[in-house]
């Protein structure tokens, strides 16, 4: 009655076996090998293209990459896209990092930062004097998922005129949520969720205006670290390059990942597909004796990232690790949570059958606790 595959992990997250097959294919070409020459290159490029293909961008939206994941991400972001003063939903672990780093920086204005409860979703709201809105896609330490959309009464921002961006941290949801990207000026994530690869890169959507602004911050006075340089990241991006040395072997997951999402039919089959998953979690858990969705709301819940509560009187870390012990692993909570509670990613890579099969152990454990 086990799953076929145990790997429920919210980040990294499980990798298909044609993934790991792409390494032993690709490895004696390119692994090892300058990522300054054709062959590695090439490969970003079909990555950038896949990309722009899975996510339908519009005209003018350009796929960039850096080094050093979504946290790498936000210090670049506070020096090279926000201007003045950045306003925040923050409604878990991650968004709160990424207003804490912009609060903090001593060239900008204190930030405006709309928080609300574990479980709960703020919502940023139109400030005059603010240049950038930021919130996350989906919270991966809560499961609570956020609509992409601009706040109302905030028009696209158009290149040669003042506006404020939109971004996204899109690190949990991209690949495996719909979303319009007309929606957002930045939809940036770090590609070990839904696109199972390993973590240490950071990409994204740009829209047109993002881009300006990036080139508007570059040409002025403010002192930024090269590697943190966002204007370096679209220079090397155009090249399908990065600044530094990237770890090859992720890039080629990532391809072939990109690859698959597309020929089982994009964005509308994975979205199809998570939710497909994260609903027989919700479903069970509504109709379980003992377990709760953690998100109350279910506009609020995410289609990637499901949390259950158990009641007092089951011991959800003893459910996790009898499951370990059978191999099916990585469904504990958010650490810092606290919470009697597991945690099931649902993402792409993930079959829904095994879903299935985890939900049917988790009701067999219980018995015999």
């Amino acid at each position: 009655m086990l799953p076929a595959d145990g790997r429920f992990g919210s980040g990294p997250s499980k990798v298909r076996e044609d993934q790991v097959g792409a390494l032993a294919r690709q490895g004696r070409n390119l692994l090892g090998t300058s990522h300054r020459q054709a062959p590695v290159k090439d490969m970003v490029g079909r990555i950038r293209t896949g990309l722009a293909e899975f996510f339908e961008t519009p005209d003018g939206y350009e796929i960039l990459l850096g080094m050093g994941g979504a946290t790498t991400f936000w210090d670049a972001a506070a020096f090279g896209l926000v201007q003045e003063k950045a306003q925040h939903a923050t409604f878990g672990e991650f968004g709160a990092k990424f207003a804490s780093v912009t609060n903090k920086a001593p060239f900008l204005a204190p930030s405006t930062i709309h928080s609300s409860e574990p479980g709960t979703r703020a919502e940023v709201v139109a400030e005059d004097g603010v240049d950038v809105y930021a919130w996350p896609h989906n919270e991966t330490s809560t499961g609570v998922m956020a609509p992409v959309k601009r706040p109302d009464g905030m028009d696209r921002p158009q290149v040669g005129a003042d506006g404020a961006l939109i971004l996204v941290d899109a690190t949990s949801a991209a690949g495996g949520a719909a979303v319009d990207l007309s929606e957002t000026d930045v939809y940036y994530f770090s590609p070990q969720k839904n696109f199972a690869s390993d973590g240490g890169l950071w990409l994204g959507a740009f829209s047109p205006a993002a881009i300006e602004r990036i080139e508007q911050i570059g040409a002025s006075d403010r002192w930024i670290p090269e590697s943190l340089a966002l204007t370096a990241a679209v220079e090397n991006s155009r090249k399908n390059q990065t600044l530094n040395t990237p770890g090859l072997a992720g890039l080629v997951m990532l391809e072939d990942q990109v690859r698959w999402l597309n020929e089982q039919g994009g964005m509308a089959w994975a979205a199809a597909r998570t939710r497909q998953s994260s609903d027989l979690v919700y479903a069970w858990a509504e109709a379980s004796e003992f377990a709760t969705p953690f998100v109350a709301r279910p506009e609020d819940r995410s289609t990637v990232v499901a949390t259950v509560d158990f009641d007092d009187a089951v011991d959800a870390a003893a459910i996790a690790s009898t499951l370990r012990a059978h191999g099916v692993v990585d469904v504990e909570p958010y650490r810092k949570l606290g919470r009697n509670q597991l945690r099931i990613a649902t993402f792409t890579a993930v079959e829904p059958d095994d879903v299935s099969a985890l939900l049917a152990c988790i009701d067999l454990i219980v018995e015999q606790l």
